[in-house]
């Protein structure tokens, strides 16, 4: 069977729909990431409210996302794509009028069932209209408007928030999802949805729910509200991996599972995914803790730290689209797999050795290094499971990578938030006579500040006089450089598990393609052997002259 290249005008009309949904999804997270220290200091909450703002979206993202896939391949794509949308924007916009961490934390929560509807839909849909071999050229400009979106959100919270109030910053994508929605409705086809009847495996959403939240919930308090080895540890995590047994036989007897584990026979899904986690853990690690280390430890304003968190963007922007192109020209895909995988754990271990006075541009290079090697492996590795998988399972293999990358990032942002208060807790305890001698010397204004660092809430660290903001940016610095260390080893294991992948060439078909020329295939073989199966059920006539020929034929036979 051959196959003709789509047109790039046929393919750039629903492509645009998809990215531009993507960038709303992606400015509406990443415009409060450098106003997030300001928010949880003006809300009153302590640094577990600071991680738990983003696990929160990053848990109901990792737990939506094979919902989503699952749906989608058994009901149609566009309407599903437009109800995320609707979802995430709606919920961001709620946020803006939270008043407490409580609340904010809630309505990110919902913010993340949209987003994993986003982030697993886009992939799906792309794959119906764009062969793999092809789609390394469009999964560049993902990666370009990642990168546009990573960039600006930043500087443009930054900006809001010094001229405008942060509340704004949940505000702003409310007209360009507006755009989006009409631009998905205009330019992608909808796609006829399954002959099959949705099954949805509720009890596994329950205890795959169950399992990742208790996790989380202990990793965030275990050391800090309770002892790590007591009765409350017992009871979250043996309730965690009763959960996860309970969902892995659940899984294995359900018609139409949440996360198919037959998946794992597929030594490409299996290895792609262990890969993922890590790449979860550095590009979330990264996001949340990078703005907060420009802020605690170097003194920026949001607009500040924005700006200072471009050479990362900048390394994601030039291998995503680079590397796609290549891929794309040349169809091999591998080799950048393992560069990319590299280079991220370089960066990782670069950045767990800052301190608050370390050279700029030693830390510029650090942050380039860790943004390469995300932008060369995260589309990749789902361009390499969707290149292996079964066109009938294509939603849910894609959603399966990306919820895999989504949970390594929820469990690897609670981990390094978790080993951060820790450090940070341990530094100020071990610092108080600096502490103390910095405030002494600070007059009547020593007692504000000294009651403000008692207080639990994050510190606004750019506002305090220079005797006392040096120590604790020393503090909050060697407390997040801790953090990145624990990114480290799930690097180390990405780079055997991306070395182990099968090196499979690139179809040039789409998914639609994939489909229609396996059931042709199916029918070709299928209907001779049908034949064969079938028993007379009359007579017929033969003409006189091959009565000779029958006749001999008949007698052969006796």
């Amino acid at each position: 069977m051959t196959t003709t290249a789509p047109t790039r005008n046929r393919v750039l009309a629903p492509l645009s729909g998809l990215l531009l949904g993507m960038f709303v999804s992606m400015i509406a997270s990443t415009v409060v990431s450098t106003s997030l220290p300001v928010i949880i200091h003006d809300l009153q909450g302590d640094q577990g409210a600071y991680t738990w703002v983003v696990t929160a979206t990053l848990l109901t993202t990792a737990i939506s996302t094979p919902i989503w896939g699952k749906l989608s391949d058994l009901m149609g794509r566009k309407a599903l794509y437009q109800i995320a949308l609707v979802i995430f924007v709606l919920a961001t916009a709620a946020a803006g009028f939270a008043q407490d961490t409580t609340t904010l934390i809630a309505f990110r929560a919902v913010q993340g069932i949209g987003a994993g509807g986003l982030a697993a839909l886009s992939q799906v849909l792309m794959a119906d209209i764009i062969s793999p071999r092809e789609r390394g050229r469009y999964m560049g400009l993902f990666g370009a408007v990642m990168a546009v979106a990573t960039v600006g959100g930043p500087l443009l919270g930054g900006v809001i928030t010094d001229g405008f109030g942060w509340r704004w910053n949940f505000f702003v994508s409310l007209p360009i999802a507006v755009l989006a929605l009409l631009m998905v409705q205009r330019t992608i086809p909808a796609s006829a949805p399954s002959t099959r009847r949705a099954k949805i495996d509720y009890l596994g959403i329950v205890l795959l729910s169950t399992a990742v939240s208790l996790l989380l919930i202990w990793v965030t308090n275990a050391g800090r509200n309770f002892e790590w080895w007591g009765m409350e540890t017992m009871l979250m995590v043996g309730g965690a991996i009763l959960a996860a047994a309970l969902f892995v036989v659940v899984e294995f007897r359900t018609a139409e599972p949440l996360v198919p584990l037959t998946l794992f026979r597929d030594r490409t899904f299996t290895l792609a995914v262990i890969a993922s986690i890590a790449t979860g853990i550095a590009m979330f690690g990264a996001s949340v803790f990078l703005g907060q280390y420009m802020q605690m430890a170097r003194g920026a304003t949001p607009t500040e730290a924005g700006l200072m968190t471009i050479p990362m963007i900048a390394g994601l922007l030039l291998s995503s689209v680079g590397v796609g192109a290549l891929i794309t020209r040349y169809g091999h895909w591998k080799p950048y797999l393992v560069v990319g995988s590299i280079l991220l754990t370089t960066g990782a271990a670069l950045l767990s050795t800052i301190h608050y006075d370390t050279d700029f541009f030693l830390v510029s290079v650090y942050m380039f290094l860790l943004g390469a090697g995300v932008g060369m492996t995260m589309q990749n590795l789902v361009l390499a499971v969707q290149n292996s998988a079964k066109p009938s399972e294509i939603g849910v293999a894609s959603s399966g990578v990306t919820f895999f990358r989504s949970l390594g990032g929820t469990v690897g942002v609670s981990l390094m938030g978790a080993a951060l208060g820790t450090r940070v807790a341990d530094l100020f305890g071990d610092s108080q006579a600096r502490i103390g001698a910095a405030l002494g010397s600070l007059g009547a204004e020593g007692a504000t500040w000294a009651k403000q660092l008692t207080s639990g809430t994050l510190p606004k660290v750019s506002a305090m006089p220079e005797a006392l903001r040096v120590i604790v940016e020393d503090i909050y610095a060697q407390g997040i450089s801790h953090a990145f260390l624990i990114a480290v080893p799930f690097g180390i294991l990405s780079i055997v598990a991306v070395i182990f992948l099968p090196n499979r060439s690139l179809s040039t078909m789409t998914t639609a393609e994939r489909r229609n020329a396996s059931e042709a295939d199916f029918a070709t073989v299928s209907v001779p052997a049908g034949m064969e199966s079938l028993t007379a059920t009359g007579t017929v006539s033969v003409a006189a002259s091959d009565a000779p020929d029958a006749e001999a034929d008949t007698s052969a036979r006796r």
